[in-house]
């Protein structure tokens, strides 16, 4: 991913927010010299940060055929898309002026492997449900639904990344004045959903340029 300087993320605990809260990746995987993807929920390592390497855990249906690649190994990225939203010059002020979009989004390149039928594939299911559940949920219990979970266990196919790197672009409007950062924020944070996530990350972003 080609990330101009002024767009490039030094805090990794921002990074690893913004994977964190958009779950959904996009798995890229090369098979026969044609590339496949799937979009899989996919969740930190639940044993927290390990040392230098970073590990992330994802499952899908292993009647994809995707799997073929995923449960042999091999290398793959993940995209993790954050908010975003359309900048559109009435919010400028001035004039000649250009739209844009505005976007948070991260790569993970590394090498996956499949975890373990059984116990193993079922602590990832679980893993991702406390971990969705917690975010996004209203505080559903999975415990009684563990002997639908085991039915549903033969069909799973679960997965590791070992990410080898991890490259992330946060194009807030770092190319704008202050003031008309400010007014793009505004924009955003009169609207609802990910726009509002989108003016959080740009007001934080322009509190740390005035820092």
């Amino acid at each position: 991913m080609y990330v101009p300087p002024m767009y490039r993320s030094h805090d990794q605990a921002e990074v690893l927010e913004l994977m964190a809260g958009s779950p959904l990746a996009t798995l890229i995987t090369v098979r026969g010299g044609t590339p496949e993807a799937s979009h899989v929920p996919v969740i930190l390592d639940p044993a927290g940060p390990g040392g230098e390497t970073l590990y992330l855990y994802g499952h899908m249906n292993r009647v994809n055929p995707q799997w073929q690649s995923v449960g042999s190994g091999c290398p793959a990225m993940l995209i993790f898309a954050g908010p975003h939203g359309y900048v559109s010059p009435t919010v400028y002020g001035y004039r000649p002026a250009a739209p844009t979009w505005n976007f948070a989004a991260v790569h993970a390149s590394g090498v996956l492997s499949a975890i373990d039928q059984g116990p193993e594939t079922m602590a990832v299911i679980t893993a991702t449900v406390k971990a969705l559940e917690g975010r996004f949920g209203a505080g559903w219990d999975m415990h009684d639904s563990m002997d639908y979970f085991h039915q549903l266990l033969p069909g799973v196919g679960a997965f590791r990344m070992e990410v080898q790197r991890l490259e992330s672009m946060h194009k807030l409007s770092q190319e704008q004045e202050a003031g008309v950062r400010e007014r793009v924020a505004d924009s955003f944070i009169r609207e609802d959903g990910a726009t509002q996530q989108l003016a959080e990350l740009m007001r934080r972003c322009l509190h740390r340029s005035r820092s």
